[in-house]
């Protein structure tokens, strides 16, 4: 007769369980909705940031029934509106869409760099991502990765390879090529990732480790010759291209990507709700459309995962930022 009776609490225990939950879940969907949203772009409008900003920031209004804007506040390499996040209650309402720099590179990069990735905000969770290509002018004497590094060696301190500034993932995923091959190629750094590739197209500088968004149609066009991507699998957007392992440069896996934090006292049904809407708003058909028409995939990691995430990334930036001996400019 026992059996029955354990069978039965147990029943009783997780049918409480469950509408515990289903009742956070309610008190979560009604505090999100309570309130306008502000979403946080910390660069100008018209970059990956910001089309991600706006994209969340359309999918919570449509949820929540409430207004929803995006606030672009460039300035200090992201700090500014970084901070402005930081400050902001926490309630769900004040959220920050950042490329992966901002989380795993300048924390190490940066003396001071004015946050706390761990202490002063809550990962909620990553939403894209971009595949990383290196190409070169059509006009350099390489068609493979290996015959490049070969021309490296062969010509000393004469290739170069452009990057949208000091410590950008860009500029790092080109520092890791150089550690891995022993390629002789000196970085030059720019403020954004169009001088840059203006300079490259314009055969001013031979070299250029970019995203695919801001690269593909520049490849497709025969105006720049993509050698490798960066990430661990072929890009479906350059399917001929070869991965750096498969170029015979193994080791490297590195993908643009870009996520959502939340101020860190944020409750965590909150960001739970928080994680269940991203998933939802973007696996919607129109999205993933306006996405792919960038070069961009959903690529959405919540919660303690995606927290991990940062930190495993973090501790494989350190050492390649020391070796190389980056500093700020």
């Amino acid at each position: 007769m026992k059996a029955p009776t354990l069978l039965g609490a147990a029943a009783l225990l997780a049918a409480a369980a469950c509408q515990s939950a289903l009742a956070q879940d309610a008190a979560a969907q009604q505090q999100l909705a309570a309130k306008p949203f502000t979403i946080v772009a910390p660069f100008p409008p018209g970059g990956p940031v910001d089309a991600l900003a706006r994209l969340l920031s359309t999918g919570l209004a449509e949820r929540y029934k409430q207004t929803s804007v995006v606030e672009n506040k460039p300035g200090a390499n992201g700090n500014i509106g970084i901070d402005m996040v930081k400050r902001a209650a926490p309630d769900g309402h004040a959220l920050l869409v950042v490329p992966q720099g901002n989380l795993t590179i300048n924390p190490t990069l940066l003396a001071r760099p004015g946050y706390s990735v761990e202490t002063d905000f809550a990962p909620v969770a990553s939403l894209a991502k971009a595949a990383n290509v290196i190409a070169v002018h059509p006009g350099v004497p390489a068609k493979t990765v290996q015959e490049l590094v070969a021309l490296s060696k062969a010509r000393p301190a004469t290739i170069s390879y452009a990057s949208p500034g000091v410590g950008s993932s860009l500029h790092l995923a080109g520092e890791l090529f150089k550690q891995q091959t022993g390629a002789d190629i000196l970085h030059v750094a720019y403020k954004g990732t169009a001088p840059g590739l203006n300079d490259v197209l314009g055969g001013t500088v031979p070299m250029i480790v970019g995203n695919v968004p801001a690269l593909l149609p520049h490849v497709q066009s025969g105006k720049l010759r993509a050698l490798a991507v960066t990430d661990p699998a072929r890009s479906k957007y350059l399917p001929e291209v070869p991965t750096l392992a498969q170029a015979g440069v193994p080791g490297i896996a590195i993908s643009s990507w870009y996520g959502v934090m939340a101020p860190r006292k944020t409750p965590p049904a909150v960001l739970k709700q928080l994680e269940k809407d991203i998933q939802e708003i973007f696996s919607t058909p129109a999205v993933v459309r306006q996405l792919d028409l960038q070069g961009i995939e959903p690529w959405v990691v919540t919660g303690s995962a995606f927290g991990e995430l940062i930190r495993k990334e973090t501790a494989t930036w350190v050492p390649v930022i020391k070796a190389a001996n980056v500093t700020p400019q």
